[in-house]
């Protein structure tokens, strides 16, 4: 993105009054190069004073069919996390691998975690993925605790194929309201988003009707939870 295009971006976050939580990025630890793509996020970040990158995990082999290939993509993953950990350290912006695709499982995130700076290199808690994958609230904070930085909520059911589809608050399964109970009880004291993938999920409810409600639910259940 241009320096011009950057600093309208702040412009326009600033004049809003919002602050920017988290940069998304979609870079893949163990995909192609995702060093150098790493860093131009985390100058990104910086520029529009967030304290956070997110990044993905990306595929891995499978545990019990390749289990030496899996252990050298972990190590890999960890190796990008640490390249980028000066940068990051310098610009005072930490960066989150999200509970996703292989990594949604958080025990399996808590492995690469205990192979990164723990200053710098943390975890953004998808409320959906790790309960797809069976794991429960507590489960979770045990394999991540502190080194959560960032909780991001939605809500979905389970379809007769075992196939998911978004919902709004409180109409799906996954355990919103333990996970609030659980972070107040923890002293949790950053961000809780919400991420509403209209882009991809064509079908849910616009945002103008999604993101009021989660509002609505978030407030009452948080009041109760602290």
């Amino acid at each position: 993105m241009p320096a011009a295009a950057r600093s309208r971006v702040k412009r326009t976050v600033t004049a809003a009054g919002l602050p920017v939580v988290a940069v998304d990025s979609s870079i893949r630890l163990t995909g192609d190069d995702p060093g150098s793509g790493l860093g131009r996020f985390l100058e990104l970040a910086h520029d529009w004073e967030s304290p956070l990158v997110r990044v993905f995990g990306g595929p891995l082999a499978a545990d019990r069919a390749d289990p030496q290939t899996r252990q050298e993509q972990l190590c890999a993953a960890a190796r990008v996390l640490e390249s980028c950990v000066p940068l990051a350290r310098r610009l005072g912006v930490a960066i989150g691998v999200e509970t996703h695709d292989d990594f949604s499982s958080s025990s399996v995130l808590a492995g690469l975690l205990a192979m990164a700076d723990p200053d710098s290199v943390g975890a953004v808690w998808d409320s959906h993925h790790p309960h797809r994958t069976g794991e429960t609230p507590a489960e979770v904070y045990a394999n991540l605790g502190r080194r959560i930085l960032l909780t991001q909520i939605k809500d979905a059911r389970r379809g007769p194929e075992d196939d998911w589809r978004l919902v709004l608050l409180g109409e799906g399964e996954v355990p919103v309201r333990q996970i609030l109970a659980l972070l107040a009880a923890r002293g949790y004291r950053r961000w809780i988003s919400v991420e509403w993938e209209k882009r991809w999920h064509p079908e849910i409810e616009p945002p103008e009707v999604a993101l009021p409600q989660y509002l609505a639910m978030l407030a009452r259940w948080t009041e109760v939870a602290g």
